[in-house]
């Protein structure tokens, strides 16, 4: 395997990588506060057909990337008005948000299925992007991968060195401590929500305006649950999430690689790698609930009032 096979894999591989990456971060300061929303694959699949349309009718990707944002964060406050503010059960209220989501994206975007449109270019570094294998992988890349490298570095420092990290793990730890210290409870989760809708919605319009410049029904193709594995798969550490989204996308580009170096492997059975591997991943887990249950933030999933 020569170095330029290798260079294009790993450009390939932080590409396709870079959706998982923006809905686990989101998912994590999300869990981190305590709420479980499994509802990212509808939030995506908003944000990428509201960015796609407002993109295509205003001649502006930027505007467009904007409005993908704002589509996840209306779904993930119709998610927090009823999870958190009429205390229903998220697990349910998520898979209802990602339904609702999936049929109101195809309702919307059925006008829009193929149109083309001019998505985000890579945007080289100089000198930096000719540094041999990483030089492209990490410098190389378009402005919405750039972006994702700066919203990672934000929540790491946010929950690893911040007050607000700290005040978003206290309240999903232990609410009823967290309220009881005059901490409200209920605005940081709404916020937390919020800002989960608003990567999930932003990691749509990346895949409609930027790796796949179109429209086309489900073009997440599961990637909202893939993430949702994944943040527990990094235990709910910032640090391991960027890691597993990549090996996630590597996964996810096999298909190619074997192709690129004649394997005669079906392509439809590589296709099917990332599943499979979340699947794995999931059973792996549960094989040690214990130790998953010390790192998971302890009232994860559990609705809460004020005064209860």
């Amino acid at each position: 395997m020569d170095i330029d096979l290798l260079t294009n894999i790993f450009y390939a591989m932080v590409r396709t990588g870079t959706p998982l990456l923006l809905v686990a971060l989101g998912e994590l300061v999300c869990e981190k506060s305590g709420v479980l929303n499994l509802g990212q694959e509808g939030m995506m699949l908003f944000g990428a057909v509201i960015g796609f349309i407002v993109a295509f009718s205003s001649g502006s990707l930027w505007l467009g990337v904007l409005c993908a944002c704002l589509a996840g964060v209306l779904l993930s406050l119709l998610f927090a008005f009823v999870a958190l503010g009429l205390s229903s059960n998220q697990v349910a209220t998520g898979l209802a948000l990602t339904i609702f989501g999936v049929g109101l994206s195809s309702f919307i975007g059925a006008a829009w299925v193929g149109k083309p449109l001019a998505g985000f270019e890579p945007v080289a570094i100089p000198l930096l992007s000719e540094i041999p294998l990483l030089g492209r992988m990490l410098f190389g890349q378009d402005l919405l991968v750039y972006l994702s490298f700066a919203l990672f570095a934000l929540v790491a420092w946010v929950i690893l060195k911040s007050r607000a990290g700290l005040i978003i793990q206290a309240v999903g730890e232990n609410p009823n401590a967290a309220s009881a210290m005059g901490l409200p409870v209920l605005r940081v989760r709404t916020l937390a929500v919020m800002f989960g809708g608003a990567m999930a919605g932003l990691a749509g319009g990346y895949m409609s305006l930027a790796y796949t410049p179109m429209w086309a029904e489900n073009m997440t193709a599961g990637r909202g649950w893939i993430a949702l594995a994944l943040v527990v798969f990094a235990s709910w550490r910032v640090f391991r999430v960027v890691l597993g989204a990549w090996l996630f996308g590597l996964a996810s580009i096999l298909h190619l690689v074997a192709q690129g170096i004649g394997l005669a492997i079906p392509g439809n059975l590589l296709a099917m790698l990332p599943y499979v591997a979340t699947i794995v991943v999931l059973v792996v887990l549960s094989r040690d609930a214990i130790k998953t249950r010390l790192y998971a933030p302890v009232s994860l999933g559990q609705p809460w009032k004020a005064g209860h």
